[in-house]
Formats: C-alpha cells, sequence, structure tokens
C-alpha cells in the first residue's frame, strides 16, 4: 500500500501533519525530501562560475524526458 503525508521531525520522531489510517506498530518506509543543509553562499566569482559550469555540465547530462509529467501553478506552488 502506498500511502503519501507530511510530517515533521520532532525530539526524534516523525509526526503526520494529517492523520494518519494505519494500525498501531505499523511499520512504514520513509524516504525523505528537502535540504538537510543549506551550504555557505559563494562569494568568490571564481569558484560560482566553476560551480554554475559544473551544474550546467550535469543538467545537459541529465535532460527531462519529454515525457515526464507536467505540473499545474498549484502543484508547483504549494498552498495551503
Amino acid at each position: 500500500m502506498n500511502y503519501h503525508t507530511k510530517a515533521v521531525y520532532r525530539s526524534g520522531t516523525f509526526v503526520p501533519e494529517t492523520q494518519c489510517d494505519l494500525p498501531e506498530e505499523a511499520k512504514v518506509d520513509l524516504l525523505v525530501q528537502g535540504p538537510l543543509h543549506v551550504s555557505p553562499a559563494i562569494t568568490d566569482p571564481e569558484q560560482r562560475d566553476r560551480v554554475l559550469r559544473r551544474i550546467t555540465a550535469r543538467m545537459k547530462h541529465n535532460p527531462i524526458s519529454p515525457e515526464a509529467p507536467r505540473f499545474t501553478r498549484d502543484e508547483l506552488h504549494e498552498r495551503r
């Protein structure tokens, strides 16, 4: 069974933001998405250029498939 919910990590425990209809002691697999840390700002212009070139090369090496799903504005900009 696949089930999607958001949770907050608090005091060593994942707390769901919405009610889950899972039985007590249910075992689940978690996929953590999002930045785990924020990199420091790059102030050296030469280093910034190197980083941007590497990012551009990776994007060209791993293009988005034309068959990939298209998201709506609301899906891209989650609103509550």
